[in-house]
């Protein structure tokens, strides 16, 4: 049993579960067929902009941002290396090359899956930089090295200089191994500092938990959300958001932006890796959303907050 099973997503997807996508589904041809040749878009990005004192937001790719709230750089999830795990390779390049990123204030890491917690990365960041983190994943920084760690349960909050930072609930589970399957917390996190508040949800799938976020540490001015890894959705919905959920989410957040993300940088489920940035527009043009609610960021793209 894991420490967070009663908090786990229901229902769970085993090794049975992985066995029928890829080998029953593939001979029945039940599969969503990706016919390739997408890229998504870069910007070039020297990191200039990450250096300004300006609030900002910079999309490196998958869920990594750097964000420039409250005088502090914070660093989400982050992954510059240029596979998960040695397997998965990378489909865009980091949209700031990491040399040019300013030294980091903060990194957020909302839960221990590989394309979220990558030692790699973090060895390449040193090992003084402040790390937060959920309940449990402090085992495996600090077995790495890292001695600046903050560990926080749903709802309590850290603070780095003028910035407050909250961990919230997340529809999602946690394995690094077989043996500690949600030993480890997960959840996203949420960021206020005297410009606006910024929200990353982490790895979820839909779950009432978005309105409750909303009520509770609202009003959220830009709301990172997950659009890709969806397919199989027999497998996905209870793990990853499609389009629609994100668009769902966002509404009962009650969040001023959108800005999508985990999408177009790893490979890691069936559907085309173009599609979600498309569905989510038709989305927003269907039920009459201002587009410049919707930030599809370029790999590489700053955006002033």
């Amino acid at each position: 049993m894991g420490l967070f099973d009663d908090r786990a997503t229901k229902p769970s997807r085993g090794p049975a579960d992985v066995l029928r996508w890829y080998v029953l589904d593939t001979l029945m041809r039940r599969r969503v067929r990706d016919p390739g040749g997408y890229s998504a878009p870069v910007r070039p990005n020297d990191g200039a902009a990450l250096a300004a004192s300006a609030p900002s937001l910079t999309w490196i790719g998958h869920a990594t941002f750097v964000l420039r709230l409250g005088g502090q750089l914070v660093a989400t999830d982050p992954v510059w290396s240029k596979r998960i795990s040695g397997v998965i390779r990378r489909k865009a390049p980091p949209g700031v090359a990491l040399e040019r990123v300013p030294p980091l204030d903060v990194v957020t890491i909302s839960h221990n899956h590989y394309d979220h917690l990558d030692l790699p990365t973090l060895r390449r960041l040193g090992k003084q930089t402040l790390i937060i983190t959920l309940l449990g994943n402090g085992r495996i920084l600090r077995a790495a090295g890292f001695e600046n760690v903050v560990e926080l349960e749903w709802w309590q909050s850290h603070r780095a200089g003028a910035l407050e930072i909250t961990a919230v609930p997340a529809r999602h589970w946690s394995m690094r191994a077989p043996w500690n399957r949600n030993d480890m917390l997960w959840g996203g996190f949420v960021y206020r500092g005297p410009e606006g508040v910024a929200y990353h949800s982490g790895d979820t799938a839909l779950f009432d938990g978005f309105a409750e976020i909303g009520r509770r540490v609202g009003p959220i001015d830009w709301a990172m959300l997950p659009i890709g890894a969806y397919e199989p959705r027999w497998f996905m919905e209870p793990q990853h958001m499609n389009p629609e959920d994100a668009g769902q989410a966002f509404e009962a957040l009650g969040a001023r932006h959108l800005v999508a993300m985990h999408w177009g940088t790893f490979k890691l489920t069936d559907e085309p890796l173009g599609e979600p940035p498309a569905r989510l527009r038709a989305l927003f043009d269907a039920r009459g959303r201002a587009p410049d609610r919707l930030w599809i960021l370029d790999v590489g793209e700053t955006r002033l907050l």
